[in-house]
């Protein structure tokens, strides 16, 4: 059974191209625990649009080559959190910035960061939902029209 992590906080949507050309999806970045020290980082599910591994996304991009290979998945965390945390620092577009929404985060994976990072002691990734129909729906169209094909 795969475990499930729940909060209420300040949550970043943003389209994220993650397999050029033409393959989108949407990440949600946001933080837990009692001093915000958990990056909580998801793909939101998108009706039509396949769900994704943000891990083998970022493996991709062979973050290793930045971040050093401290532990199992330090990379790959430390990119999942920078996209997330960059995309709320310098927002596209297209980016949807809630300022309080309670979601639920579907855990895939949890990496202890080896050193804090980002402000951040670890990761949680997975598939996030928001809580609200409302936000959830305008969180799914952060992809336009035409990513979508």
């Amino acid at each position: 059974m795969a475990r499930t992590v729940t909060g209420t906080s300040r949550v970043t949507v943003l389209p994220l191209l993650h397999m050029w050309p033409d393959n989108y999806c949407v990440l949600a970045y946001t933080a837990a625990g009692e001093l915000g020290e958990t990056a909580i980082v998801g793909y939101v599910p998108v009706p039509g649009i396949p769900d994704v591994s943000l891990m083998d996304v970022a493996a991709r991009h062979e973050p290793q080559r930045l971040y050093g290979s401290n532990s199992a998945g330090f990379a790959d965390a430390c990119w999942l959190i920078c996209t997330g945390w960059s995309g709320r620092g310098v927002p596209k577009p297209d980016t949807l910035d809630l300022k309080s929404a309670a979601w639920k985060l579907d855990v895939d994976r949890t990496v202890p960061l080896a050193k804090t990072m980002y402000g951040y002691d670890q990761l949680h990734v997975g598939r996030l939902t928001l809580d609200d129909d409302q936000l959830m729906r305008q969180a799914q169209n952060v992809l336009a029209a035409g990513a979508r094909a």
